[in-house]
């Protein structure tokens, strides 16, 4: 797929029909940058309307060796064009479910809730494809409720790790915990996808080391609940405890969380 085949895709997948600006919001964000250490994620502010970055964090560079200046000027058309080919139509496709999903089954006043997550690998300076998790929530919507400014956390992991393509749309709850609205793994199928959305929460939460009663408060169900799901998560990837399943998630070999 070329750079125009996908700046066409992802424009009509953000169409909108406003502009806005967000110069205070963004700027407070910019100063926090200045204190964070450097590290393997860095952050972003795009803007899906501009096909631009409107701030990229210093630790952007120490990720992935690129630099920070001639990203920023020629924007997502150059972060594109460091996609592995293999990666981009999942990933199109990716972000145009999402897309529809949240249009579908999201209300408005929950949106600025939502958080969303994919994955793909990019070729860093060193001319070696990495994995990258990046993960968007959306600081500014259009006229009608597509969000066109976000702010964009990546998460650069060793090229050796082998992941899959996928997408996932969490929304924080009352108690400020995410809960999952929607997955789809869109390379080839693996025994996880059987793993729902629900059971997809426990475990990202068992990893936290939370016990079935921190967990049924945070999702708003029972402790008897919790245990059926850590039961049914285990039969289904046949496994016999919840510590070879907190092992099998962190090595992100089977499903982005």
């Amino acid at each position: 797929m070329i750079i125009n085949d996908i700046k066409k895709k992802y424009k009509d997948i953000f169409k909108s029909y406003y502009n806005s600006s967000l110069e205070k919001h963004i700027k407070k964000i910019i100063e926090l940058d200045a204190f964070l250490p450097y590290s393997s994620t860095f952050f972003c502010i795009t803007n899906t309307q501009a096909f631009s970055f409107e701030y990229i964090s210093k630790n952007m560079s120490a990720c992935l060796g690129l630099d920070q200046h001639e990203m920023k000027s020629k924007g997502m058309n150059y972060f594109w064009g460091r996609m592995h080919p293999d990666d981009l139509e999942p990933w199109i496709q990716a972000l145009g479910e999402l897309m529809k999903f949240t249009l579908s089954n999201i209300p408005l006043e929950e949106r600025p809730k939502m958080s969303y997550t994919w994955n793909y690998r990019i070729k860093n300076a060193k001319g070696v494809y990495v994995n990258v998790i990046q993960n968007t929530s959306p600081l500014e919507f259009d006229s009608e409720g597509k969000p066109i400014i976000g702010l964009a956390h990546y998460t650069v992991l060793d090229a050796k790790i082998k992941l899959q393509v996928s997408a996932t749309a969490k929304l924080l709850n009352d108690n400020n915990e995410y809960e999952t609205k929607y997955f789809n793994n869109f390379s080839q199928k693996l025994l996880s996808d059987s793993i729902s959305n629900r059971e997809r929460d426990i475990v990202r939460l068992l990893i936290l080391n939370y016990s079935s009663k921190d967990i049924a408060e945070k999702l708003n169900i029972s402790p008897n609940t919790v245990d059926t799901h850590r039961r049914n998560i285990l039969k289904k990837l046949n496994i016999s405890s919840t510590g070879e399943l907190i092992g099998m998630a962190k090595t992100n070999n089977f499903f982005i969380l």
